[in-house]
């Protein structure tokens, strides 16, 4: 089962940040180890779904050409539209995956806090929809907590499972510690290992 929308607009009319994610050190700490697990210096398009108030979504744009942010809650898209204002790159869309998705491809895409809120057969749809929208050598990052939520089916561990089974990634970086699980996969339809940042510059 989802998460139904009522409840992330129950979190937002009680705060801007419901979950404080601009104050916490736990938070900052996070968003800094996902943007520093990016294999390459830049990106040419990038998708943030689920970025609710933009804390992560600022770390990331300076490293991308354009990046599109989403959220399904109208609140979370206002702030996250205040916060990026003055980031020309960045788009903020009012959008619910995965019966909402943007067309094109992406180079990068960032499930980061989502997945654990759909049930099974959503969460495989927004997988889904995030493979196929990869250009061949993008990247797919998630980050998502361990501890058990009542509002979430997985833990990150668990959703790192489900990600590493899929056949179209290969696994190029992994990160667990008691509080979430941090993953990097490349999407590559040849065969061979992941294209490290040292292959990339031709260092290994």
């Amino acid at each position: 089962m989802n998460t139904p929308d009522s409840y992330f607009e129950g979190q937002y009319a009680r705060a801007d940040d419901p979950w404080r994610l601009a104050e916490r050190w736990y938070d900052r700490r996070k968003y800094e180890l996902t943007v520093a697990a990016l294999p390459r210096a830049r990106y040419r398009a990038a998708f943030e779904p689920g970025c609710s108030v933009g804390v992560l979504s600022a770390l990331l744009a300076p490293r991308c050409d354009a990046l599109l942010c989403a959220d399904r809650a109208p609140r979370a898209v206002e702030a996250a539209g205040r916060r990026l204002a003055k980031m020309p790159q960045v788009t903020v869309r009012h959008m619910s995956v995965p019966g909402q998705w943007p067309a094109g491809s992406f180079d990068l895409v960032v499930l980061s806090e989502l997945l654990y809120y759909f049930g099974s057969a959503d969460r495989a749809r927004v997988l889904r929809h995030s493979i196929d929208s990869l250009s061949d050598g993008g990247h797919l990052v998630t980050v998502h907590w361990n501890h058990p939520v009542d509002e979430h089916s997985r833990t990150g561990r668990q959703i790192a499972e489900e990600v590493e089974a899929a056949a179209e990634l290969r696994p190029l970086a992994r990160y667990d510690d008691p509080d979430f699980t941090l993953t990097v996969h490349e999407r590559a339809t040849g065969p061979g290992a992941a294209l490290s940042p040292a292959r990339a510059e031709g260092l290994a």
